[in-house]
């Protein structure tokens, strides 16, 4: 059994060659540090080879953006599907770069280039997406302060929901049993009733109808949140008593 020969970086570039010549290109080697140049009148293509779409990969195509606005990166087809969002994100990056983007798909002696995009101008405004950009404010409006670490990953995150019930558990382990409507003359915000209702975290019991109280386990797992976030809520309690005597 003949041991499978490993791809290397040169094996891009025959299949690649080929393809810019049916193009009407004339096409070059490692000119200039460039892996593969090819010229049609006063255009000039250039095509950068790798085994891995990396960050070395693209650092090194946008240098070649200083010769010209149609620079190209190579890769092997990937093993993993290019509908995957791993692939549609890295798709996006390059896109974003300006740059073109060709896979060269190898099944035996074939050897089969596609180009998946050309290079072409990156229009930022229209790839904004406003429903996820609202969605990032309307979380940072729902926040009183800062309670995470960026960067955390196995820690709890302290959302604008979870602030919220933290919120209505403190109160109702301050008042006693309370109706949606006296928490949101505290301040709880429109969410109450939905909150209270829905019981997420299990934190609230209906005690009758339309009044609540803290559960057993909302006491419990209320000290295991955020020192801060408590301590801010207790204050704001403090502070409704002193303006309400």
């Amino acid at each position: 059994m003949t041991e499978k020969k490993k791809l290397q970086e040169i094996d891009l570039y025959k299949p690649i060659q080929r393809y810019f010549v049916k193009e009407g290109y004339e096409v070059y080697g490692e000119v200039n540090d460039c892996d593969l140049a090819a010229v049609k009148e006063d255009e000039l293509v250039v095509v950068e080879l790798k085994l891995n779409l990396s960050v070395d990969l693209l650092v090194q195509a946008t240098k070649r953006q200083r010769l010209t606005d149609s620079v190209y990166i190579a890769v092997p087809k990937p093993k993993y599907k290019l509908r995957s969002k791993k692939w549609t994100d890295l798709c996006h990056l390059v896109r974003r770069l300006e740059l073109g983007l060709i896979i060269v798909s190898f099944s035996g002696n074939r050897k089969n280039v596609e180009v998946i995009f050309e290079p072409t101008p990156f229009e930022r405004k229209k790839s904004r997406n406003n429903r996820k950009r609202n969605r990032v404010l309307k979380e940072i409006s729902g926040r009183s302060a800062d309670y995470n670490i960026g960067g955390s990953s196995r820690t709890k995150i302290i959302t604008a929901y979870k602030e919220n019930c933290i919120q209505i558990a403190c109160y109702l382990q301050r008042y006693g049993d309370l109706s949606p409507k006296a928490l949101r003359e505290l301040g709880t915000g429109n969410k109450t009733s939905s909150i209270l209702t829905k019981n997420y975290y299990g934190w609230f019991e209906r005690v009758q109808r339309g009044v609540y109280t803290i559960s057993e386990k909302g006491k419990k797992e209320l000290n295991e949140n955020s020192e801060e976030l408590l301590s801010y809520y207790k204050e704001m309690v403090k502070e409704k008593e002193i303006h309400t005597k």
